[in-house]
């Protein structure tokens, strides 16, 4: 079994804004959410990000902006431990109706394709939103909902309608019980 973890970014591994997260002054990562990507990593998972930021789109920042942030969070990873093998984005607004946006599943191929993947089974869709495990169900990816960003808004529909769907406090829970299972 292949051993990746697809995170969405905002509300899962940084603080969420509903006014976008426009500048590395605004990007604000969960206090352990570095540390369980390290986690994951030395315990021989690869970690992906997969995430929607229409605020390209919008004219809210910019690719470079993006990249600036990426970059961040890429060495902070480095410094704990960890590694991110890949981060795939969708820059455009909802109605442009692309294949890449969440709930559809474009960028989660993205990441399978980038990392020369056979398959996504065996593989875990982590994050805050609906549309997160919506894509990762359509991809064929186990999931799981954190509390953290919007994700506790979500839980009740979650535990009703996609009980297969793990619900965990933040991305260090998910870790911890993923890292026991396996």
């Amino acid at each position: 079994m292949q051993k990746l973890v697809i995170l969405d970014r905002d509300g899962v591994i940084n603080e969420d804004s509903d006014a976008y997260i426009k500048s590395l002054d605004e990007w604000h990562p969960y206090p352990t959410a570095i540390e369980a990507i390290a986690t994951l990593t030395r315990a021989g998972w690869q970690v992906a990000i997969a995430t929607n930021q229409s605020g390209i789109g919008r004219g809210y920042y910019s690719r470079d902006t993006l990249e600036a942030i990426h970059a961040r969070l890429h060495t902070m990873v480095r410094q704990a431990g960890g590694e991110i093998a890949h981060i795939a984005y969708c820059p455009h607004l909802p109605q442009e109706a692309c294949d890449c946006r969440k709930p559809k599943p474009g960028l989660l191929f993205q990441i399978q394709q980038a990392l020369a993947l056979p398959t996504l089974a065996g593989s875990w869709m982590v994050g805050d939103s609906l549309r997160d495990i919506e894509a990762g169900i359509a991809a064929g990816t186990q999931t799981a909902l954190v509390n953290t960003g919007k994700g506790e808004g979500y839980a009740s529909d979650v535990a009703r309608d996609l009980p297969n769907t793990w619900r965990c406090d933040d991305l260090a829970d998910f870790v911890r019980h993923l890292l026991k299972a396996a």
